[in-house]
Parts: structure tokens; C-alpha cells; sequence
């Protein structure tokens, strides 16, 4: 299975966007997917504001335990988790529109009426799993 299809199976098996695209990695990362799942829970929905996309943060959260620094002194991976950081959330803005949840939802997910609205319209169940599934690619395209 590849990382898209499972960080898909983990949000439709009612998971959040930064849980599923982080446990998707697990394994690979060294984490069980217990800790994954644990690990990225708060930052869903944008960390419940409607701030940076749950899905963006899972994936920054992979890019971090991959390539961010752990030593002291390491400014090599300093400066290169910084500048993943940064591609990552750019191709995203430009291949979604932003990488704010609120933006991509269309509404303001930190209110009643906003939470009410992406519900009435779908929002978690058809443009949530496409930015999990876009995260993934990103991540998939940065790593070649």
C-alpha cells in the first residue's frame, strides 16, 4: 500500500488529517502507529482555528522526523528541515490555494456557524481527503 492509500484508509476510518498523513509514515519513521496517531491529534482542523491545514502539519511533522535537526550545532539540518519546511507549505499553497484551513474549507471552522457550515457542506468528507491525499504527493514529489 502506498503512503497515499494508507493516510486515505486512516482518515476514512475517522482519523484526522494530521493523524493520517503522519501514521502513513510511521513505521518508516520508527513510531508505532499509537504514537503517530497521539502525536498528531491536536493539530487537526488546522489546530482546531482553522490555521495551517492538519493535513500540512502531519506532513511537516514526517519532514521534521526525517531531516530536522537533533544536535547541537547541526546548521546543515537546520537549514535544511527550514527549507523543506518551506517548499513543502509553498507547493501546497500553489497546487491548493493556501494552506489555511479556513481558506480551503471556505469558512471559518473556529465558530459554531463555520463548523456547522463545512458540515452541511461536505467539506470534511470531500475536500479534506484531497488535501490529505495532495500532502502525501507533495511529501512523495519532494522526496525524488
Amino acid at each position: 500500500m502506498t503512503h497515499e492509500e494508507k493516510a486515505l484508509s486512516y482518515f476514512q476510518d475517522q482519523f484526522h488529517c494530521s493523524q493520517a498523513v503522519l501514521a502513513a509514515y510511521a513505521e518508516e519513521l520508527g513510531l508505532t502507529e499509537e504514537q503517530a496517531l497521539k502525536i498528531a491529534y491536536c493539530l487537526n482542523s488546522g489546530m482546531r482555528k482553522g490555521e495551517v491545514c492538519g493535513a500540512c502539519s502531519g506532513a511537516l511533522l514526517v519532514l521534521g522526523l526525517k531531516y530536522g535537526q537533533c544536535r547541537k550545532g547541526d546548521s546543515d539540518s537546520r537549514a535544511r528541515a527550514n527549507q523543506m519546511t518551506v517548499e513543502f507549505l509553498d507547493r501546497f499553497a500553489k497546487a491548493n490555494g493556501s494552506y489555511i484551513c479556513n481558506d480551503l474549507l471556505n469558512c471559518d471552522i473556529s465558530t459554531a456557524e463555520g463548523a456547522r457550515y463545512a458540515m452541511e457542506h461536505n467539506c470534511f468528507t470531500e475536500v479534506c481527503p484531497k488535501m490529505v491525499a495532495s500532502a502525501v504527493k507533495i511529501l512523495e514529489a519532494m522526496e525524488k
